[in-house]
């Protein structure tokens, strides 16, 4: 069992450093939510490993990676208390270790690799990065069909990433020296890298964002609509860290995709906001699909296209738009929490 300690160190962790994804992780059952805070807590000290390249030489970086791999893995001893909890519950709750290997991979790579040829490049480093994150998470929630779950979660992580890199193009340079716009993507919108790195914004670059947004939202479509193959008791807090993530969108789309000169970020009262809506909703209909689709920012281009075909109301969010039971607190809550 994991002691009050273990948890109160993870809990301080992502409460410190993941403060959108805390939001959400309060709200989990405690069998999921303690464990959450020992997860989160393993993967920020494997990438402040990296993000330490002005202190520690690379060499030291990689076996200090090494170092934790195994004793996430539990093949030495670690009197580190986050490295301790997470191997009890790697072996607790079943955990692949195949998932902890490609993880630490990623966060390897991160090291000495700083762009991304093509899409496909940057999903194989966000398997580890972001996808393992995903399936663990998964096996801690222990769905009743994991095999229906698990694609679904790796691509929801996949889309909480894009949108944090999304969100960070410019601060990624800056503290980083990273780009993780596809190269690919850059190309045909005739963008360099040389001028990513010099935080140069023009429209060329907001029609790279505008792609990527796309591609993005995609992979939210694709993840939510798994999230039915979770628990009962899980499925609203991880519907609710899907609509907060990709709330990003929204900011991005309000600074015209220019997050080279600034970077958005989630106020807590639109936190609020988007809580009480997505609660309101959920009561209403219980269905992660149509709560999303009718809260969060993410467009689902086949209601569009039968709203207007059919009139509005012909889809969840046209029947969420008329619906009488959340409409009128709803819009007060929409215009105090907005920023």
């Amino acid at each position: 069992m994991l002691n009050e300690s273990q948890v109160e160190a993870g809990k301080d962790i992502q409460q410190r450093t993941g403060k959108t994804f805390y939001f959400a992780t309060r709200l989990l059952p405690e069998r999921v939510r303690h464990a959450t805070y020992v997860l989160y807590a393993f993967f920020r000290v494997a990438d402040e490993v990296v993000d330490a390249e002005e202190t520690a030489p690379p060499a030291q970086q990689r076996e200090r990676l090494e170092r934790l791999r195994a004793e996430a893995l539990g093949e030495v001893e670690t009197d580190d208390p986050v490295l301790s909890a997470f191997a009890e519950l790697r072996e607790r709750y079943g955990i692949d270790p195949d998932d902890v290997n490609v993880f630490i991979d990623a966060m390897e790579s991160d090291i000495e690799k700083d762009r991304y040829e093509t899409y496909e490049e940057l999903e194989t480093y966000m398997d580890g990065s972001a996808s393992a994150v995903g399936r663990m998470m998964t096996d801690v929630m222990r769905p009743d069909d994991p095999e229906a779950a698990l694609p679904h979660a790796t691509a929801l992580g996949q889309a909480f990433q894009m949108s944090n890199f999304l969100r960070d193009v410019g601060e990624d340079v800056v503290e980083r020296d990273r780009v993780y716009l596809p190269q690919t993507t850059l190309d045909r919108h005739g963008v360099d890298t040389e001028q990513i790195l010099a935080l140069e914004f023009d429209e060329r670059v907001a029609d790279v964002m505008r792609d990527e947004l796309r591609r993005t939202e995609s992979l939210y479509r694709d993840g939510v609509a798994g999230i039915e193959y979770l628990p009962a008791d899980c499925r609203f807090p991880v519907l609710l860290s899907a609509v907060l993530y990709a709330d990003h969108h929204r900011s991005i789309r309000k600074l015209d995709y220019d997050t080279l000169t600034t970077t958005p970020e989630l106020g807590f009262g639109r936190k609020v906001t988007l809580l009480a809506k997505t609660a309101a909703y959920w009561a209403v209909w219980r269905d992660p699909v149509a709560v999303f689709k009718a809260v969060s920012v993410v467009p689902y281009p086949e209601d569009d296209e039968l709203d207007a075909e059919f009139g509005p109301g012909s889809t969840p969010v046209g029947r969420a738009r008329r619906s009488g039971r959340v409409s009128g607190w709803l819009r007060s809550l929409s215009r105090w929490g907005s920023d």
